[in-house]
């Protein structure tokens, strides 16, 4: 219930900056105040930012990552949950931007950088991702004595996201607070699925215990667990 209320919040913030002229009014000041405060390093940050977390980027992120935890580590449980964390809660913000159809700020009152910034602006795609990334590794890497330092650094790295995409013009700031609440919502949801038939499921797939240990379904029943509970690392 509490995924549900937060995705109807989230929508509601959505439709806020599209619907409140004083409210889109205020969002766009934050742009503006952004737009005429441009330092050249962090230009070229945003920008780099923009490309490797652009949809092929995101792809091949999670690629490597698949590829790592299941041929490094020898790990396809770890494999396949944490990258389907990855993956769904960045798509879900693909839901969103549909529903709320929400254009992206007045590029011609802007001095913006990029060459073009199509598509819908809620929420920040880039900044889905991202949280959702810190998440998934933070299921990796929780109960470990780098739980802590994945916290801090993925705070760090989303905090970075989404001020470059404010900084850029091609986002409101509260396109930004919309991409983790959308990331924390879809993952909640994911988690609880997985958690209750992701076992089931992996036991199926031909060949994929060839590559590590896979659980049986039964394992850990009777008992909460999260996507890292069933790690066979």
């Amino acid at each position: 219930m509490v995924p549900v209320i937060v995705g109807v919040i989230t929508l509601a913030l959505g439709f806020a900056v599209k619907l409140v002229p004083s409210f889109a009014t205020a969002e766009f000041g934050a742009d503006k105040l952004l737009d005429q405060n441009h330092f050249a390093a962090f230009t070229a940050i945003a920008l780099a930012i923009d490309t490797v977390l652009s949809p092929p980027g995101i792809i091949l992120i999670v690629v490597l990552l698949f590829l790592f935890l299941l041929l490094v580590r020898r790990s396809p449980v770890n494999a396949v949950a944490v990258c389907s964390v990855a993956t769904i809660g960045w798509l879900s913000s693909e839901l969103f931007k549909v529903i709320v159809n929400q254009p992206r700020p007045d590029q011609s009152l802007l001095h913006n950088v990029l060459v073009s910034a199509d598509g819908h602006s809620f929420p920040s795609g880039h900044t889905t991702f991202a949280v959702a990334l810190v998440i998934a590794l933070w299921f990796l890497a929780r109960d470990t004595r780098w739980s802590m330092l994945v916290l801090i650094l993925g705070v760090v790295a989303i905090a970075v996201v989404a001020v470059s995409r404010v900084y850029l013009g091609v986002h409101y700031p509260s396109d930004t607070v919309g991409a983790v609440l959308v990331a924390v919502t879809t993952i909640s949801l994911y988690t609880g699925l997985w958690n209750r038939y992701g076992l089931r499921v992996l036991n199926r797939v031909p060949l994929l215990d060839r590559f590590g240990p896979i659980p049986p379904a039964s394992a850990g029943k009777g008992r909460h667990r999260n996507v890292n509970d069933q790690s066979a690392t």
